[in-house]
């Protein structure tokens, strides 16, 4: 099985053992709860809510494997720890394209992305486009419309925020 490093900013990783803390402490032990119940009150082939019960449980076991994966390969990366010209994960690097129009894009980590606040994923077209480009340079990214051209017209490393992890 490949071993790869999940890079995360420090947020993104409270995030993920938010919701893990969650998962454990709250929704499984309620769940399960539920399924107790339910099989004390006899047929499971026809019980719903022992049927239902069961499902939950195993998308939460699911979903704790899976983030038991993302945090056992997180690297964590602070973005104020960063002293570089280049772009790297956890910069902001704002992009110009040719009519002048900019736009502004915090390279985060898989489990961070945002299209609505422009947190692009180090893995993702534009995000691998602009890894380890300096300012000033010419960055072209491919979009389902065609090719498009931008320059670097900044690199900071700044604090990303992140909304917490709230259960929905």
């Amino acid at each position: 099985m490949k071993n790869d490093k999940n890079y995360i900013t420090p947020k993104g990783l409270k995030r993920l053992f938010d919701e893990q803390e969650y998962l454990i402490k709250v929704l499984r032990p309620e769940t399960t709860k539920v399924v107790t119940w339910a099989a004390s009150l006899g047929d499971r082939s026809e019980n719903a809510d022992y049927q239902y019960s069961k499902k939950k449980l195993r998308e939460i076991d699911r979903r704790l494997r899976f983030l038991a994966k993302r945090i056992d390969n997180a690297v964590s990366v602070d973005p104020l720890e960063i002293d570089s010209q280049k772009v790297q994960f956890g910069a902001t690097v704002t992009l110009e394209n040719e009519e002048g129009e900019t736009k502004t894009f915090s390279v985060v980590g898989i489990d961070e992305t945002d299209t609505k606040k422009f947190y692009i994923s180090w893995r993702s077209p534009i995000g691998s486009a602009l890894i380890g480009k300096e300012k000033n340079d010419e960055v072209l990214v491919r979009t389902p419309l065609g090719e498009v051209e931008y320059s670097i017209s900044h690199i900071e490393y700044k604090v990303i925020e992140m909304e917490e992890w709230k259960c929905v």
